[in-house]
């Protein structure tokens, strides 16, 4: 029994439970009229067999919920794919209601009467083919091939001469479909003769035993069966973009990082979804390379490369809304490709001319391409150059390009989780990955990049002051600082502060790194870690290790003190300065890091005095012979100065005179209130201008 509720959707009596599905779908009444008809035209036919291989075609679950009425029921569809999903809740909405599967037959309420077909083979989606197929045992003993897929896929096994109108026009309505960025698949039917499904079981019994090239003779066996196919129609799926993507997009142009889409979608609908999203732009030039010979690739590929050479100008970063009265204008330009064309450029000489290319473009968008392809686009780029690479992606068809990548991201949603799986990182949505570039990903920079300088100077600081001593003993093996305190000083006297301030630092708040998405430059710049700062960071270790090592060295030489005593007085120094050295260059102080850069200034002058007081270490009673006197503490005083002075000068220099972005950025949240009222458009950063200063 059939009824119709919300007039949308069909519900099916089982018993005195009233099932439906639990996603209605709108319908169209001209449709479902035609369908009401039956096989009375061949129009109604041809639409009774397409909503039947939409219901059949598919490796859909039906689940049944119950609801708060007990004499209701939810039909909850479960698959790996959410347009199969889609497809069959179409089904169901016109009639076709997928009621239970098994591993050999699927009940579907047609129009009402309840009917079994038998699943009597199953060639499943492979990104080879682009298309799936079942084999199915009508009520009326007829046996029936079901075939859905790509439109490049299905248009090639399609027996054009049987109704080469209804081919046409579904052609004209696949690119109609494609321009509105939906996504298109193709249904056909095959009527099997019995001669021709003994033929089939028969080959695809060998192929599935077989010891070697399974896969392979699989494949042979679905291609040849999957051929003379007629048309039925075709489908356009709306694949609705999450929320923020555009927006995330544009952050991740104007942070300076290429975004490129590689997608399985038809080049239409790859190119309407650019636009949605804000990738593309109508200012762009559109380089467009769709070609089925090696010859007509290179052509257009060397075409594009002298495009790009002869109009591309020198121009602000991509993201910079900058216009001066009088400039040339600024030629932005976009790649477009097919999996077609990549066949005969991957792995060939044609690859060189494919890098040039698609690395002069803005933007480049791969349309009709296999996971093994995207992984191919991945490796061009690792393999050419020193630039990061990431991909994201949600489906199983990402997995080799996520894992291609430097860094593989993963969407968890309806397309299964084995994108998650592959991945180094997971996240819900799309736009969060702003904030894990944007955000994290610059504080890991900043706090990485300085704490492997300072964990360099802190070490040479303290080695230097010990080598210094060497040259005083004649290269001796004898040591003024004891092995406890040498061991002590990389494992607690300097360690907690560096881990703490790692941990909580941060030199920008997570609101500016997210309104300014410029700032994450300061990392692909090097800014934070280079040779540059390294070897500035030696030579402070060099000239800290002689203020340490010679201030009491002349003070003490002509005193009665041994070289222990001595000894404690460089060790405590040396945690002084490079302690202090770490909070001179703390941005956002809490009472964490407080209490550990001073708190480790203080344990350190208790294990001093605890480990000169135990008799059987060398060194007992060291510290007690110095720290009585006024001098001793002047000294520390003194040399804590001393040591200091040139890196503070050097970052008051550095920040007052020539400000960086991030020295800029964390003078504006000094002023909030300018930050909050201040157009994100009048904010100029250095990679505008490096002479001009925000602040005045």
């Amino acid at each position: 029994m059939l009824k119709q509720t919300h007039s949308y959707a069909f519900a099916v009596t089982v018993g005195d439970q009233l099932w439906r599905p639990k996603m209605p779908v709108n319908t169209d009444s001209d449709l479902v009229r035609l369908l009401r008809d039956g096989g009375a035209t061949e129009e109604g036919k041809s639409a009774y067999e397409f909503f039947l291989a939409l219901a059949t075609c598919n490796t859909i679950v039906p689940l049944v919920l119950n609801t708060l009425d007990p004499k209701q029921k939810l039909i909850d569809y479960q698959g790996e794919s959410p347009d199969e999903q889609a497809l069959v809740y179409a089904a169901a909405a016109y009639g076709f209601v997928l009621v239970e599967r098994s591993s050999g037959h699927v009940v579907i309420d047609v129009l009402g009467e309840r009917q079994r077909f038998d699943l009597l083979g199953l060639h499943e989606f492979d990104s080879d083919r682009k298309r799936m197929s079942v084999i199915v045992g009508c009520p009326d003993k007829t046996v029936k091939l079901f075939v859905k897929g790509a439109d490049s896929s299905m248009f090639s096994i399609i027996n054009r001469d049987l109704d080469p109108e209804v081919t046409r026009l579904t052609e004209l309505h696949l690119h109609s479909y494609s321009s509105l960025g939906l996504r298109t698949l193709v249904i056909g039917m095959r009527d099997l003769s019995q001669a021709d499904f003994d033929e089939w079981q028969s080959a695809y019994e060998h192929a599935s035993t077989a010891v070697f090239g399974r896969g392979n003779l699989l494949r042979a066996v679905a291609a040849q069966i999957e051929s003379n196919v007629s048309i039925l129609g075709a489908s356009g799926i709306e694949d609705k973009l999450q929320k923020g993507v555009p927006e995330a997009i544009e952050s991740l142009r104007q942070a300076g990082i290429k975004v490129w889409v590689l997608t399985g979608d038809k080049q239409e609908t790859a190119i309407s979804i650019g636009y949605s999203c804000k990738l593309l732009t109508n200012e762009m030039t559109q380089i467009v390379i769709n070609h089925n010979t090696m010859e007509a690739c290179k052509k257009s590929l060397e075409d594009a490369v002298a495009l790009t050479s002869k109009l591309r100008v020198i121009s602000p970063p991509a993201g910079n809304a900058v216009s001066v009265v009088g400039s040339p204008r600024v030629v932005s330009f976009a790649l477009v490709i097919d999996g077609n064309s990549l066949v005969y450029i991957l792995d060939t000489q044609l690859e060189e001319q494919l890098f040039k290319a698609a690395t002069a473009c803005n933007v480049v968008l791969c349309c009709r391409v296999a996971p093994l392809q995207k992984a191919g686009i991945v490796a061009l780029i690792k393999n050419r150059t020193d630039d990061m690479t990431l991909a994201i992606g949600d489906g199983a068809n990402d997995v080799s390009m996520i894992q291609m990548a430097d860094v593989g991201i993963g969407i968890s949603g309806q397309e299964g989780r084995q994108a998650v799986m592959s991945s180094d990182f997971s996240m819900g949505q799309f736009r969060f990955l702003v904030t894990l570039l944007l955000v994290h990903g610059h504080w890991n920079y900043q706090r990485m990049g300085y704490m492997i300088l300072y964990n360099f100077y802190k070490n040479a600081a303290f080695v230097f002051v010990l080598f210094w001593y060497v040259l005083y003993t004649a290269y001796t093996l004898t040591t003024a600082v004891s092995e406890w305190s040498s061991m002590l000083y990389s494992v607690l006297y300097t360690a907690l502060p560096t881990i703490i301030v790692a941990i909580f630092d941060k030199d920008l708040s997570r609101r500016t790194l997210l309104k300014y998405p410029k700032l994450y430059g300061s990392g692909q710049r090097e800014e934070r870690y280079n040779k540059k700062l390294f070897v500035f960071c030696m030579m402070e270790s060099v000239w800290q290790s002689l203020v340490i090592f010679y201030i009491p060295y002349f003070v003490y030489r002509r005193s009665t003190i041994d070289v222990s005593s001595l000894g404690d007085i460089w060790l405590v120094a040396a945690v002084i300065v490079v302690n202090c050295h770490l909070a001179l260059d703390v941005v956002r102080w809490n009472w964490v890091i407080h209490a550990f850069i001073w708190g480790t200034i203080a344990a350190t002058a208790i294990c001093v005095v605890v480990l000169d007081s135990i008799w059987l270490l060398p060194g007992y009673w060291a510290i007690y012979y110095v720290m009585g006197s006024g001098l001793f503490w002047a000294l520390l005083l003194i040399i804590t100065v001393a040591a200091l002075v040139p890196h503070f000068v050097v970052k008051v220099f550095g920040e007052y005179f020539m400000p960086d972005d991030i020295q800029i950025g964390r003078e504006m949240e000094k002023f909030s209130g300018d930050l909050i009222h201040t157009p994100r458009s009048e904010i100029q950063m250095r990679t505008l201008s490096r002479n001009q200063n925000l602040i005045s």
